[in-house]
C-alpha cells in the first residue's frame, strides 16, 4: 500500500519533471545530474583544501623542524606531494568515473574487501570526525568575539557547532547548485583573507622586514623522524585533494575539468600556503610564531591593526566553506557504498524532488553531530590521519596494479609510472614513521577497528543474515515514504 501510494506521487513528480525538462530541452532521470563546472570544481578542490589550518596553527610543522628555511620548504613539498597524488587521482577518476572518492577504485583493482574497510573506516570515523572538527574550530572562532577575554563556554561552541552541521547537511540535502553555490561564495570570501594576508606579506618585505629570513636553515632539526611528522602536520592541511573524485558522475565533462581543476586548484594552495608562511615570519620569530594560539589573528593584530576583525571574520567563512566542501563530497561515499550494498539500501537512494541523495547526506551529518558531544577529538583524528594515508597508499597502488591487470580500460588522461611509485613509497613512509618515532597505543586502536570492519563485513555483506533484512527492508519502506527518495535509474554508458 505504501509503495503504491509512493509510486503514483513518484509519477506525479516524474511528469512535473518531464514538463521540466521539455522547458530546459534536457533529459532528467532520476540519478545525480552533472551540475558541476570548472569553476564550481577548482572552488570545491580550493575551498575544501583551505580550512582553519593554515590560519590557525601553521606552528605544527615549525614546531617539528624548528627553522623558518625547512619550514617553507616543507609546505612547498607537501603541495606537490599533494598535486603528484591528486594527478593519480585525475587518471583514476577518468578511467572509472564513478563517485566515491577511493572506493570505487579498491573495488575495480582489489575487489570488495578493500573498498568496504575504506567505507567502513570513512564512515563511521575520518570523514564524520573531520567535519566536526571543522565546525568545532567555526563555532571557536565565531564565537570568541562575544567573550572577549576568556574562552567561550563549551556548550556555546558544540550548540553553535551542531548548528553550522545541521545548515550545511539541509543546503546540500535540498540542492546540489545551492551546494556548489554557496562554496563558490565561500572559497571568494577565503581567497579574499588570503590575498590580505600575502599583499601584507608582500609590502612587509618591500619595505626590508626580512630579518627573519636571514640564515633560515640555522637551527634546524632534520631527522628522517623530525621531517616525517612535519610532512605530516603539513599533509593534513593539503587533506582535501581528491575531493573532486568524489563527485565525478556530477561534473559536466568530467575527463576535461576534472584535470584542469585539479592541475589549477593545488597548485594555486600551494602558493598561498607558501605565500602566507612567509607573511607571517615577516611579523613574527620562530618563538613567537609557535607561542600564537592562532598565528593568522596575531598577525591581523599586528599589521591590519583596526581593521584586524577582518581576519576572525574571514576564518570563520574559510571554516564554513571547508565544512560545506566536506559535506558535499563525503555524501557521495555513503551513497556510492549504499548503491553497492556496502551499507543500508535507503542510503543510496535519490530525492524525487531535489535529485541529491539526501539520505546519505543526512546519515553523514547525524554521525558528525555525534563526534561534536565529546568534544575534543583532535587526537582521534591525528590517530586516524595516518589511516586515511593507509588507503591513499592503497588507491596509488590500485593506479600500478590497473596499468597491468586492467589494460583494456580507457585513460583519457596517462601518468607516467613514476609518479605513483612515488606516492605509494612516501605513503608508506607517513603510515610507518609516527608509529616507529612515537609508538602509541591508539595507533593499535585504530589498526583494530579498520580490521573489525571484516567481521561486519562477513556477517552482513557477504552472509547476509536473513534477520537484518527482515529489519532492514520495513526501515528503508517507511524512511522512503518520509523522505521521498528512490533508488537511482541505471546509468546507460
Amino acid at each position: 500500500m505504501g509503495e503504491e501510494s509512493l509510486k503514483r506521487r513518484k509519477g506525479e513528480d516524474k511528469g512535473r519533471e518531464d514538463r521540466q525538462s521539455i522547458q530546459s530541452h534536457e533529459p532528467q532521470t532520476m540519478n545525480l545530474q552533472k551540475q558541476v563546472g570548472l569553476i564550481s570544481g577548482i572552488c570545491m578542490s580550493v575551498g575544501t583544501i583551505i580550512g582553519s589550518g593554515i590560519f590557525v596553527s601553521p606552528k605544527s610543522v615549525l614546531a617539528n623542524v624548528e627553522a623558518v628555511g625547512p619550514c617553507l620548504t616543507i609546505w612547498a613539498a607537501c603541495g606537490v606531494l599533494a598535486t603528484l597524488g591528486a594527478l593519480c587521482f585525475a587518471e583514476l577518476g577518468t578511467m572509472i568515473t564513478k563517485s566515491g572518492g577511493e572506493y570505487p577504485y579498491l573495488m575495480e583493482a582489489f575487489g570488495p574487501i578493500p573498498a568496504f574497510l575504506f567505507s567502513w573506516t570513512s564512515l563511521l570515523v575520518t570523514k564524520p570526525s573531520s567535519f566536526a572538527i571543522i565546525c568545532l574550530s567555526f563555532a571557536e572562532y565565531a564565537s570568541a568575539p562575544f567573550y572577549p577575554g576568556c574562552d567561550p563556554p563549551q556548550a556555546v561552541i558544540k550548540c553553535l557547532a551542531a548548528a553550522a552541521i545541521v545548515v550545511i547537511t539541509i543546503v546540500n540535502s535540498l540542492s546540489v547548485k545551492l551546494g556548489s553555490y554557496l562554496q563558490n561564495f565561500l572559497t571568494a570570501a577565503k581567497m579574499i583573507i588570503v590575498t590580505i594576508i600575502i599583499v601584507s606579506g608582500i609590502v612587509l618585505l618591500a619595505q626590508g622586514k626580512t630579518d627573519n629570513f636571514k640564515d633560515s636553515f640555522k637551527g634546524s632539526k632534520i631527522s628522517v623522524s623530525s621531517i616525517s611528522l612535519a610532512f605530516y602536520n603539513g599533509l593534513w592541511a593539503y587533506d582535501g585533494w581528491n575531493q573532486l573524485n568524489y563527485i565525478t558522475e556530477e561534473l559536466k565533462n568530467p575527463y576535461r575539468n576534472l584535470p584542469l581543476s585539479i592541475i589549477i586548484g593545488i597548485p594555486l594552495v600551494t602558493v598561498c600556503y607558501v605565500l602566507i608562511n612567509v607573511s607571517y615570519f615577516t611579523v613574527m620569530t620562530s618563538t613567537e610564531l609557535l607561542q600564537s594560539q592562532a598565528v593568522a589573528v596575531t598577525f591581523g593584530d599586528r599589521v591590519l591593526y583596526p581593521a584586524s576583525w577582518i581576519v576572525p571574520l574571514f576564518v570563520v567563512f574559510s571554516t564554513l566553506g571547508s565544512a560545506n566542501g566536506t559535506c558535499f563530497t563525503a555524501g557521495r561515499l555513503v551513497y556510492v557504498a549504499g548503491r553497492e550494498g556496502h551499507v543500508l539500501k535507503i542510503l543510496s537512494y535519490i530525492s524525487v524532488k531535489h535529485l541529491t541523495p539526501a539520505p546519505a547526506i543526512i546519515f553523514y551529518g547525524a554521525i558528525a553531530i555525534i563526534y561534536i558531544i565529546p568534544g575534543d577529538i583532535n587526537s582521534l583524528i591525528n590517530y586516524f590521519s595516518f589511516a586515511v594515508w593507509i588507503f591513499y597508499g592503497l588507491t596509488v597502488l590500485a593506479l600500478i596494479v590497473m596499468r597491468f591487470t586492467r589494460k583494456e580500460l580507457k585513460r583519457p588522461i596517462r601518468v607516467p609510472i613514476i609518479i605513483p611509485v612515488i606516492v605509494t613509497l612516501v605513503s608508506v613512509v607517513l603510515v610507518l614513521a609516527p608509529i616507529i618515532s612515537a609508538p602509541e597505543l591508539p595507533y593499535l586502536y585504530c589498526t583494530l577497528f579498520i580490521l573489525s570492519g571484516l567481521i561486519v563485513y562477513a556477517l552482513f555483506v557477504h552472509l547476509k543474515f536473513s534477520w537484518a533484512q527482515k529489519i532492514s527492508k520495513p526501515m528503508t519502506m517507511h524512511l522512503q515514504m518520509l523522505l521521498e527518495v528512490v533508488p537511482e535509474e541505471d546509468v546507460t554508458e
